[in-house]
């Protein structure tokens, strides 16, 4: 094993130095001073970084030790969490935290999930939802199945992955260690050296060797080799806690400088589930028309029975009873009520049926941007739902905050249709020149290659179908990765939420992260280098060359520890209540 790997030559070897020479030459006071002050720093910065990891582990005191199983018999007992297995069902009360990942089966209710996310408002849920440990049901008797135990919820990746980032080094940690542990050698070296100098200048030993530790300690690099953990421990500590996870501080420093977005459509910038965007019933009773449509719809897995139920629940319209419901792949659905085939689908399905789409009301419905659903009674029309995949409301914001934050390029890439991507563009801003359509996967991977050879390039995708573009980017971001081992594993960044305001938060995050320390290591060298030009060329005395050396290690440290309080969307600053409770 190395010597630099031993680290046997550090900072605190020259402090030792330096107070032995202090007290060599008459001098056990000063030398006192020395080794006290440089205790009390290294206290302070041990406790200061502490806030930093404390705001993570914060996460631990979060998750619930017990939970309700519900037994098939219908019993209810409590049980440790830890004992909870996939499949099992729980039983979340109101007020009560969420043992584990699972999936609602039975229920209604909002749950409070600002820990995980960042999401501030309460996010409604029911059957069929996911709900992430450690999240709070506000109101609302759930039961939910387990989908993942404990060891493998979304906390305890949380913890895991954030651990791993703080080991994983930044480029600018690891040369600022390398820089200290060399200068170190440099600066015992220099000292012996300036000794003999000031000796040859006149000096007596007694003066020469004190003047000689006021060096040693003037020339420490310690405020510079703290500087660069202090921002990017923070920074890591501060985004996990708004719902944003870096794989490490070399993620943190490359998304700062990224001046290139990639962003997938489909679940990315949309909300990737179709939705109804128009109505229309050529006998004018819309809520007749959705009743049967809907009743039609009630046993499809298909997408669009999905948004046409969901368009009938929002209006409070109660599905028809349909019997004998038949999907015809490729083409719709038919199914039996009072004796009548009702039926639902694309124009082969009508034409099966021997209805004819030629009223006039229906050319409004006939965008190539738009999927139309005809539904009808036998062989009379009457009457089409268009859907369309929805952008989410969070992304136009986002995208407008990047462009304002500087960011040169941002480009949209789909495997979508050219009319469908330019509709979802138009709506988000981009140009036409921005926007690329019918990309198989290994096209997007190309692009990226290709964007990544004229800077520095971000792709922002959903982690399943994108995770060649993932890997390939600078810095590749998942969206929405709650619950997905996919994104967490193919992603450098991960916003565990669906909303994409977190990659505005993330990426000031990075800059701010960036700038904090740029000053850092400015201030650090300027601040040595007036102390050595003190020593070298005036009578700098030992205790205010301590003063100076450990007072700029704590600021440098205190600096960096700003970043806890993480930048919230609108620009203005927020400490999380989970990190100020940890760091209190």
């Amino acid at each position: 094993m190395s010597l630099w790997n031993d680290r046997i030559l550090d900072i605190d070897l020259l402090m030792v130095v330096a107070a032995i020479a202090a007290v060599a030459v008459g001098a056990p006071f000063e030398g006192a001073v020395l080794l006290t002050l440089f205790s009390i720093s290294t206290t302070l910065e041990d406790r200061a970084l502490g806030r930093a990891r404390r705001a993570v582990e914060a996460l631990m005191a979060l998750r619930p030790e017990t939970a309700l199983r519900k037994a098939p018999d219908g019993t209810v007992t409590e049980i440790p969490a830890a004992d909870l297995k996939v499949d099992d069902v729980f039983v979340l009360r109101p007020g009560a935290r969420v043992p584990t990942d699972g999936v609602i089966t039975t229920g209604r209710g909002a749950l409070d999930e600002a820990n995980i996310t960042g999401e501030s408002m309460p996010v409604s849920k029911q059957q069929g939802a996911k709900v992430f440990e450690a999240t709070v049901n506000l109101d609302g008797v759930l039961e939910v199945a387990v989908t993942k135990t404990v060891e493998e919820s979304t906390v305890a990746r949380m913890i895991a992955l954030v651990t791993e980032a703080q080991a994983e080094k930044a480029p600018s940690e690891r040369f600022s260690e390398w820089f200290g542990q060399r200068y170190t050698v440099a600066v015992l070296l220099g000292a012996i050296l300036a000794f003999a100098v000031f000796l040859w200048l006149g000096d007596d030993w007694h003066e020469a060797l004190y003047r000689a530790a006021v060096l040693l300690v003037a020339a420490s690099p310690c405020a510079i080799v703290i500087s660069v953990p202090a921002a990017i421990l923070s920074a890591l500590s501060a985004a996990a806690r708004g719902g944003v996870l870096f794989k490490g501080g070399a993620a943190l420093e490359t998304l700062a400088a990224v001046d290139t977005f990639a962003f997938d459509k489909t679940g990315t910038l949309t909300t990737g589930k179709a939705s109804v965007t128009k109505v229309v019933a050529l006998d004018g009773n819309e809520e007749e028309f959705l009743s049967l449509l809907a009743g039609l719809e009630a046993q499809s897995e298909h997408h669009s029975g999905a948004a046409i139920r969901q368009e009938a629940a929002d209006r409070g319209i109660t599905s028809a009873d349909v019997q004998n419901v038949v999907a015809l792949p490729s083409e719709g659905i038919t199914g039996d009520r009072a004796g009548e085939t009702l039926w639902a689908g694309n124009p082969r399905m009508a034409a099966r049926m021997g209805a004819v789409i030629d009223h006039a009301s229906l050319e409004v419905l006939a965008e190539d941007t738009e999927t139309v659903i005809y539904f009808g009674r036998d062989a009379r029309l009457l009457g089409a739902v268009s859907l369309a995949d929805q952008t989410r409301p969070s992304s136009g914001p986002a995208l407008a905050a990047l462009r304002e934050s500087g960011v040169t390029k941002i480009l949209m890439m789909t495997g979508d249709r050219r009319p469908v991507a330019l509709r979802i563009g138009r709506e988000l801003g981009f140009q036409p020149d921005e926007i690329d359509a019918d990309m198989l996967p290994e096209d997007k991977l190309r692009m990226i290659g290709a964007l990544a050879t004229e800077g520095r390039v971000a792709f922002v995708g959903d982690g399943v179908n994108d995770a060649a573009a993932l890997a390939r980017a600078d810095v590749g971001i998942a969206m929405g990765a709650a619950g997905s081992d996919v994104a967490l594993q193919a992603a450098d960044v991960a916003l565990l939420s669906e909303d994409m305001g977190q990659l505005a938060v993330a990426h000031r995050l990075a800059r701010r992260t960036a700038t904090i320390i740029r000053q850092n290591l400015i201030f650090a060298m300027g601040a040595m280098a007036v102390l050595v030009s003190g020593g070298l060329f005036f009578d700098l005395p030992l205790p205010l060359a301590v003063i100076g050396h450990e007072g700029g290690t704590v600021l440098v440290v205190l600096n960096g520890l700003r970043l806890l309080r993480t930048p919230s969307r609108n620009g203005e600053t927020k400490l999380p209540e989970t990190v100020e409770a940890a760091t209190a």
